[in-house]
């Protein structure tokens, strides 16, 4: 039996290093386009094990990462949080350019953990719940981060880290900056500036800038005077008395 792993094993490295010249010139593309690497460290070694670790290092990242995925969704059903986020951790160390990964390692623990230790039943304290709630929105906010940093090219998560500023952190003030990040990459859907806008409009001390922007997009056409748009027109006209003579004529919202 130890024969033939090591056959196998033998396999898989050589394969490995066929392919070196290939990945060498793949490696150079994906960092062009933002690619910061799967880091496969000693710290990955001993968590995903050796066989796991020697494949992924043979070129078989995706496979591996993979199956830590679908070991991630069973953690999940078990509600075994701890090691879910072990999991994807790995899972994201290993494929960082795979948006699904973040934003599912992010949702998980924004979410779904979260909650769970809001409501654990184990727990009777209620301050130690709430602690325990907050850690994970955070963990959620860190997953989305990292992964902006390997795929800065992708509105995804920066909607997703927004999401968690504004509904999990209730930072308006950061949920606009992400936003608005999030607007200027390529292919983001038009949705996101107003995202950033409407955050934009809740952050203390810049309700004009908010006001300008919102002036803006009702200026546009058509298609932007949308009732919530309108909406904050008509309130930070009145928060920051702007004259009558400046105001927009606004429809009933």
């Amino acid at each position: 039996m130890k024969k033939v792993h090591l056959i196998a094993l033998l396999i898989v490295l050589g394969f490995g290093a066929a392919k070196a010249p290939v990945e060498q010139r793949l490696t150079g593309e994906h960092r062009a386009a933002f690619f910061h690497g799967a880091k496969l460290s000693l710290d990955l070694r001993q968590q995903i094990g050796q066989m796991a670790f020697l494949a992924a290092l043979s070129g078989f990242r995706s496979v591996v990462a993979d199956l830590l995925f679908i070991q991630a969704h069973t953690a999940w059903e078990h509600v075994e949080w701890g090691r879910v986020a072990l999991l994807l951790n790995q899972v994201t160390a290993l494929e960082p350019r795979n948006v699904l990964y973040w934003d599912t390692a992010a949702w998980h623990m924004a979410w779904n953990a979260s909650v769970a230790a809001r409501y654990d039943k184990k727990e009777p304290r209620e301050a130690l719940r709430i602690k325990r709630e907050r850690e994970y929105f955070h963990v959620g906010a860190d997953f989305a981060a990292r992964g902006i940093q390997n795929n800065p090219d992708r509105y995804n998560l920066y909607e997703r880290l927004g999401m968690i500023y504004r509904d999990k952190l209730g930072d308006h003030c950061k949920a606009a900056d992400v936003f608005e990040r999030g607007a200027h990459t390529v292919k983001a859907p038009d949705y996101e500036k107003r995202l950033a806008v409407y955050e934009l409009a809740q952050c203390p001390g810049r309700e004009r800038e908010a006001y300008a922007r919102f002036r803006e997009l009702y200026e546009s056409g058509e298609h932007e005077r949308l009732p919530s748009v309108i909406k904050w027109l008509g309130i930070l006209q009145e928060k920051l008395n702007i004259p009558a003579s400046e105001r927009l004529n606004l429809p009933p919202n």
